[in-house]
């Protein structure tokens, strides 16, 4: 029998003649293709954050990394290829599509969950609702006292996400219809930031996605339905949306850009997707 030394010498051999034997084009490839880089929505960050963390644990010689650079970076790093996958909270523009291409690059929407932009208070705050029109007018400046919609004699202290965020352009589409913000509004870079304003003002209102509501703040039923996963699914929450990873083209089958970009269809993806507070796109039962 041989020895532990032994073994470890002509495995070591092994290994040395195997590296040798690959040209340095093909050693680059294969570093590329254990590679993953992700830029892009701060609202799908943690997504992309924890199916990498799942992911690299089941594939230790995998490395992905993930910025939150927002959604519209995130469409230009995957146009100047400095990614491999743009995490966006909207479709692609059409003037986005239309420079990708230009690039030689071509597009691929996943849809990996559901989301809902759920309007949030302080804690204190004894408004219960709002409306669409209500929401709208106040982000417009029209309604700047909490009294006109029954809460406290206290002005309004809006905060919005930055125009470079998917957030931002759900929220213009489907509350403002592309009508101007108040210039008095505050204007924030994440979804955290909004909740940790939110948090630390008793008369702001702010608006995040679904996975980034917890206790810390409050949120409030649109138009009467409040925002949650039944709700969201249904079509009766005012305002939803799909969430994105995109990639230049279709993954090569069996890749792991391939198994990573589709794990949102897997049943622990599915689990991991709705452990963050976000709606998962396939039920499982």
């Amino acid at each position: 029998m041989k020895s532990s030394s032994t073994m470890y010498l002509v495995a070591l051999a092994l290994t040395i003649g195997l590296a040798s034997s690959m040209s340095p084009a093909r050693i680059s490839a294969q570093m590329q293709e254990n590679r993953i880089v992700i830029d892009g929505s701060t609202t799908v960050g943690p997504i992309a954050k924890a199916f990498a963390e799942y992911y690299m644990r089941q594939n230790p010689g995998v490395n992905i990394t993930v910025s939150e650079s927002g959604s519209g970076n995130g469409a230009k790093s995957l146009m100047n290829s400095a990614c491999d996958i743009a995490a966006m909270s909207r479709f692609m523009k059409e003037t986005e599509f239309a420079a990708a291409t230009e690039a030689g690059l071509m597009p691929v929407a996943h849809v990996v969950a559901l989301d809902g932009l759920a309007i949030v208070l302080h804690p204190s705050n004894p408004v219960r609702g709002l409306t669409i029109d209500q929401v709208k007018r106040i982000y417009k400046g029209e309604i700047t006292s909490w009294s006109e919609v029954g809460g406290p004699d206290r002005s309004i202290t809006i905060v919005s996400r930055d125009t470079n965020s998917g957030t931002y352009e759900t929220f213009q589409g489907l509350v403002m219809n592309k009508e101007e913000i108040t210039q008095s509004a505050e204007y924030v870079g994440s979804n955290g930031a909004i909740r940790q304003r939110i948090q630390s003002t008793q008369n702001a209102i702010g608006y995040v996605g679904l996975g980034f509501v917890d206790r810390t703040v409050k949120p409030i039923p649109v138009n009467g339905v409040e925002a949650n996963s039944e709700t969201i699914i249904s079509g009766a929450y005012p305002i939803a949306r799909p969430l994105y990873l995109f990639t230049n083209g279709y993954p090569k089958l069996g890749s792991h850009l391939h198994r990573f970009i589709t794990l949102y269809l897997t049943e622990r993806g599915q689990e991991i997707v709705a452990s963050i507070g976000f709606v998962p796109v396939t039920a499982y039962r």
